[in-house]
């Protein structure tokens, strides 16, 4: 046991060494690759002990928030800025390989049983906070912010996704206890976080075409309905590709499909973004790792398990690199005000249309709140797209956009520091007491899901 942490720091030495004979400068202090280095390495660090905090009867904290706080000190902390250089358009391109993973997953997650058999309550769930958050946060942020509509409304859609990533741990804790198992409360929040994630990622993507398309309003909206269309038409095309390529035939099926998810995933960022077509790449993404599952059976698990490896090692550079964008320095107070102060009325109208929705839905007045309070917390698509726009803007040159790009993510940064720890606490201590507990922590697979023939997958 003593000697594998020396066999590891030698294996790391061993490592960095060779990098440096090969890159110079590069690897030491200063230097763009020793910046990213530095930064993974750390943001693997801070998510460790983010998650080793533990409170009694309550979900471990996110590991995804220390990631992204670690980034924030490393871009403000004077004597550690100096020698940590992240590289602009490097920095870019990890987060959009980061989110072609992402939407991948997404994509992948998606069951056919459930989108067949969701019931009303769910798909209420699926597309009313979402729309009613976004819409609301557009108006908002036009009027407090003076955005542009179309700047307005993918800022909105950037709030209006729930975070799996933290929803899912923790009902997976209440479910364990019991605590909501009679009514499929902890199923059905589970189910409808990632058609949310979908809806929130698809109006972006089409907002962001319309924000960087050239010419008149309806020109524009023309602009983004066909970025949608080309989206869908060549995820299918790529999807049915997929399907039958490689063959079945072939060994190490499950490697080859797992690689041609991600590389076709990352093929339709990129290309979409050279062909100025930004909003086509996401969704083509989605849809084509969606299609491609569909005739998958049991191997769909197993490339999913190769996809979630994927993500695990770009985590850490996704989040990292969300905070490393955010510089207290150049923070204009009224500007966080402003952006805080639309995340606070747009989760109101969020929490109170979630409340609305699942009246009439055999929900008691306590299950109802805390269904409510438990569509608060985001973090994973927020970090996701929360960049994207910025990432545009900068390839414009507009200083302008770029304003506007900034904005964006720093709402999203602020999004997720304040509702991810907050929204994990909240379902933690409301759910003992808001939920009835049911000794028997199985029957809801008989109440719900089988009953309903439904899985619960989710991008993060």
């Amino acid at each position: 046991m003593y000697f594998r942490p020396r066999k590891g720091c030698y294996a790391v030495a061993l490592i960095w060494a060779v990098i440096w004979s090969i890159t110079t400068h590069e690897s030491l202090p200063g230097g763009s690759l020793f910046g990213f280095l530095f930064l993974y390495l750390f943001a693997v660090i801070g998510g460790k002990i983010m998650g080793l905090i533990k409170f009694p009867g309550l979900p471990p904290l996110p590991p995804l928030l220390g990631m992204l706080l670690v980034g924030f000190l490393l871009r403000n902390i004077p004597v550690i800025t100096d020698i940590v250089l992240i590289n602009v358009k490097w920095g870019a391109t990890l987060r959009s390989i980061a989110l072609a993973i992402i939407l991948a997953r997404a994509g992948l997650g998606l069951d056919p049983k459930a989108l067949k058999k969701l019931k009303g309550v769910c798909f209420r769930l699926s597309l009313g906070p979402c729309l009613i958050e976004a819409c609301t946060a557009a108006v908002i942020s036009h009027f407090l912010m003076h955005l542009p509509w179309q700047w307005g409304f993918m800022l909105g859609f950037v709030l209006g996704a729930v975070s799996p990533a933290v929803v899912v741990p923790s009902m997976l804790v209440l479910q364990a206890g019991g605590y909501g198992v009679d009514k499929g409360v902890p199923t059905l929040l589970m189910a409808a976080g990632s058609f949310d994630d979908i809806l929130a990622i698809t109006g972006f993507n089409t907002c962001l075409g319309i924000a960087f398309a050239s010419g008149s309003t309806l020109q524009n909206v023309f602009r983004g309905v066909l970025e949608v269309a080309v989206g869908i038409a060549t995820g299918g095309l790529l999807g049915l590709f997929i399907r039958y390529f490689p063959s079945k035939d072939q060994t190490h099926l499950v490697w080859k499909r797992a690689f041609f998810i991600i590389g076709l995933s990352m093929f339709a960022i990129f290309s979409s973004m050279y062909f100025n077509f930004p909003g086509s790449g996401g969704l083509c993404t989605i849809v084509l790792a969606f299609l491609a599952g569909l005739s998958w059976s049991e191997e769909k698990k197993e490339v999913e398990k190769i996809i979630k490896v994927a993500w695990e090692i770009f985590q850490p550079f996704l989040f990292g690199l969300i905070g490393a964008e955010i510089s207290v320095a150049s923070l204009d107070p009224q500007t966080v005000g402003l952006c805080i102060a639309i995340l606070a009325v747009g989760l109101i109208a969020r929490v109170t249309a979630t409340f609305i929705l699942v009246c009439f839905a055999g929900f008691e007045l306590k299950e109802r709140i805390f269904i409510a309070l438990a569509w608060i917390p985001k973090a994973t698509v927020q970090a996701a797209i929360g960049s994207v726009a910025l990432d545009t803007a900068r390839e414009q040159k507009d200083k302008q956009l770029e304003k506007y790009g900034m904005d964006v993510l720093t709402i999203a940064f602020l999004a997720i520091l304040i509702t991810a720890p907050i929204g994990a606490l909240i379902i933690g201590l409301a759910g003992p007491k808001l939920l009835h507990k049911t000794s028997d922590t199985n029957r809801e697979s008989h109440t719900y899901e089988e009953r309903e023939g439904i899985e619960i997958h989710g991008p993060a």
